[in-house]
C-alpha cells in the first residue's frame, strides 16, 4: 500500500493530464464537449478510473466513450512520460452521471417549489371550516 497522500497527488496529477491531453492532443471530434471530472486510482497505484462527463443526449455520451477508449493508449503514454512514476496506471474510462442526477434532483425540488406555491396560494384565501376556536369553553370557567 502507499501513503493516501501520494495516491491523491497522483490522481489529481493524471487527472490534469487527461484533461490537458482531452482537449489539446485528441483530435477526435467526438470528445469536443468532454469534461475529465475526476480519478480515482487504487492503493497499488496501478489502476486509475477517469471519471468524465459530456454535454450532449446519449449517442453523444456512448461516441465520446468509444472515443477515449480507443484514445487510452495515448493517454497512458503521456500520464506515464509526465508523471515519472515506475508503473504507469492503467486507464479506465467511466461515465460520470452526477450531473445527470443533480439536474434530476434540480428539477423535482423546483416541482417542490411550485407545489408550495399553490399550496400557499390556495391558504391565502382560506377561511376555518367552522368557529376560529374550535376548542369547547365552558362558560362557567371564565
Amino acid at each position: 500500500m502507499v501513503d493516501a497522500a501520494r495516491a491523491r497527488k497522483l490522481a489529481v496529477r493524471i487527472k490534469e493530464i487527461v484533461a490537458d491531453m482531452v482537449r489539446r492532443q485528441i483530435k477526435d471530434p467526438r470528445v469536443d464537449m468532454v469534461t475529465i471530472t475526476d480519478v480515482k486510482i487504487t492503493g497499488d497505484l496501478r489502476d486509475a478510473t477517469v471519471y468524465y462527463t459530456v454535454f450532449g443526449d446519449e449517442t453523444q455520451w456512448a461516441e465520446a466513450g468509444a472515443a477515449l477508449d480507443s484514445a487510452t493508449g495515448v493517454l497512458r503514454s503521456a500520464v506515464g512520460k509526465q508523471t515519472g512514476v515506475r508503473y504507469t496506471p492503467t486507464l479506465a474510462f467511466v461515465a460520470d452521471k452526477v450531473p445527470e442526477g443533480a439536474r434530476q434532483l434540480d428539477e423535482l425540488l423546483e416541482k417542490a417549489r411550485q407545489s408550495d406555491a399553490a399550496v400557499r396560494a390556495t391558504a391565502a384565501g382560506a377561511t376555518y371550516a367552522g368557529d376560529a376556536d374550535p376548542y369547547k369553553h365552558d362558560e362557567d370557567d371564565e
